[in-house]
């Protein structure tokens, strides 16, 4: 590995949301203890009391409501739609068997319909989840982050920026 100017190139800010503590020297062949945080003051926050309080607001329960909102419908039309074909397959072979055109029939014709539903319903809904919830989910995200690093800098007793 190069070093480069600063920093060693293999270095992690600590500060940066994505850090995985738990995940750091995993698999490198040496066992990585994470640190073991300091015991909370009584008057800040713990993280479990931070992650409740943003379950419960009414931002998370939007981000809820509007994954829901899609997904259950969405699957429910999905499952109705495999099952009417599984039904239709093992009831109706002689309507199955009709030609459509040429050597295609309704079963073939359906089969292929199964395959271009799923990749239409993933299509959906990776286009709801960027329009509808990733801005607002990720907000969320920061929003507790932020909670996170104040109460760390809280239990330190530092109040400026590293």
């Amino acid at each position: 590995m190069d070093k480069h100017e600063g920093r060693e190139a293999g270095t992690i800010r600590l500060d940066d949301p994505w850090y995985d503590a738990l995940a750091v020297g995993w698999g490198e062949g040496a066992e990585a203890v994470p640190p073991r945080p300091a015991p909370a003051d009584r008057g800040a926050p713990s993280a479990s009391d931070i992650y409740l309080e943003v379950q419960r607001s009414a931002a998370f329960q939007e981000v809820r409501g509007r994954y829901r909102r899609f997904v259950v419908p969405a699957t429910a039309g999905f499952l109705l739609w495999y099952v009417a074909y599984v039904i239709a397959a093992t009831a109706a072979p002689g309507l199955m068997a009709r030609p459509v055109v040429g050597s295609f029939n309704v079963a073939l014709l359906a089969g292929l319909g199964q395959f271009l539903s799923t990749f239409l319903l993933t299509w959906a809904y990776s286009r709801h989840a960027r329009l509808r919830r990733d801005s607002a989910a990720l907000d969320l995200r920061w929003t507790v982050f932020e909670r996170e690093r104040g109460q760390e800098r809280s239990r330190t007793g530092r109040g400026e920026e590293r």
